[in-house]
């Protein structure tokens, strides 16, 4: 029985069915990349394949579903991998205190601990490939911290010293490791968070009542954006640019909000930034 040729120069992008991931998916097919898409929901999966992509079911959440995405790969590459962008994730609002340690772990089992599985996972076929590239979508918040993203601040402070140590680890191979951490970004993110706080926080209960409620407002809404809010295919750029450069950057920091926090961390004493991000947040 005839096998199909390996994919050749495969890049493995996680998060497909819409926003960044689905914008970047598409750019880079369009330039005549080979990309794998991976999305979450089977119908998702369908759409993505009826539009030319080569795409896979794949939850960063589930163990199983992992294994079962790794094992896809590595029959689709021959066992060499030239990319993985990580993007799946979602955002957890609430306060803290209002939040129970489940919230935490959920954010955390998609966010941090399903990328670091993939990742693992796919660390032989990257060596293997001879050079690879393994890129990280992070945020601003995971530069500076704001008030009611407290899960989503932990998972994506965790994410940045995870891929500096990575980086680090990996600096004796031909692997390159990049972070991207984009500001405001025209996605469904408002709407998935918006869902995860129904889910997780009881508005009646929390002395942020108020300030709940004007950020529900909002997100009911969709006003969720500002005018630094970018397009999602403002992602592109700096993903070729982490991919294909022979000099790729350590972070790729995108709109002007994450310039800016970036810069004033390094040099504002912490009090003085916490008065900024209060007007902020």
């Amino acid at each position: 029985m005839e096998t199909a040729s390996p994919l050749n120069n495969a890049i493995l992008i996680t998060g497909c069915s819409t926003g960044i991931g689905y914008a970047c998916a598409k750019a880079l097919h369009e330039q005549g990349h080979t990309v794998i898409a991976s999305c979450r929901k089977p119908d998702d999966v369908s759409r993505l394949q009826q539009e030319g992509l080569t795409c896979i079911q794949l939850d960063v959440s589930d163990t199983t579903s992992i294994n079962q995405a790794v094992e896809a790969v590595e029959q689709m590459t021959g066992g060499k991998l030239f990319a993985l962008f990580n993007n799946g994730a979602y955002g957890q609002p609430g306060a803290l205190e209002d939040l129970p340690t489940d919230a935490l772990r959920a954010q955390f089992e998609t966010n941090v601990f399903g990328w670091h599985h993939l990742t693992q996972a796919l660390l032989p076929m990257l060596l293997n490939y001879g050079e690879g590239r393994i890129v990280q979508n992070s945020s601003v918040l995971g530069i500076v911290a704001l008030k009611y993203r407290g899960a989503y601040n932990a998972s994506k402070f965790a994410l940045e010293g995870w891929t500096d140590t990575l980086r680090l680890e990996l600096s004796d191979t031909p692997i390159k490791v990049s972070l991207i951490e984009p500001g405001p970004i025209e996605t469904a993110f408002r709407a998935n968070a918006l869902s995860a706080f129904k889910h997780w926080v009881d508005l009646n209960k929390s002395r942020h009542q108020q300030a709940y409620q004007a950020q529900l407002d909002r997100l009911a809404a969709d006003e969720g954006g500002n005018k630094y809010t970018l397009p999602a295919d403002a992602l592109v750029a700096p993903l070729t640019h982490a991919l294909f450069s022979p000099r790729p950057k350590v972070r790729y920091r995108v709109t002007q909000p994450t310039v800016w926090m970036a810069i004033l961390k390094r040099l504002l004493p912490s009090r003085w930034l916490d008065r900024v991000l209060l007007k902020g947040g």
